[in-house]
């Protein structure tokens, strides 16, 4: 079974800090991970991609300086650490992995076949 599952979402003050992780079963664990979210009313976009050996990462403008991606391997598991947060980093994030082979991190979620049923995160001002 492929499968993602995100968890961590949560109600967080501006400026405060949450962690979400996202843990894969079966095939799901691919070598480029990535988040993506969606604000109500807006379409999904781009957060933040990684490489298998996590040499690489690459972030929307948004959360540059924010939020950091990393993954553990041997847990099959991908992490988006959000700090600073503001209330427009409120929405339904998502975690998805590119097919197996695929190494680029592209910011295109049409890219990305498999993904989790989402987190909600919302922030307050």
């Amino acid at each position: 079974q492929v499968q993602l599952v995100e968890s961590g979402g949560g109600l967080v003050q501006t400026g405060g800090s949450l962690r979400l992780s996202c843990v894969a079963s079966g095939r799901a664990f691919r070598d480029v991970m990535g988040w993506f979210r969606q604000a109500p009313g807006k379409e999904r976009e781009f957060v933040a991609a990684i490489s298998w050996s996590s040499a690489n990462t690459r972030y929307a403008e948004p959360v540059k300086g924010r939020f950091t991606i990393s993954r553990d391997n041997a847990k099959a598991t991908v992490y988006l650490q959000m700090n600073s947060v503001k209330p427009e980093d409120t929405g339904v994030y998502y975690c998805a992995g590119r097919p197996s082979g695929r190494v680029g991190l592209t910011t295109d979620l049409r890219e990305y076949d498999t993904w989790g049923q989402g987190t909600q995160v919302t922030v307050s001002s």
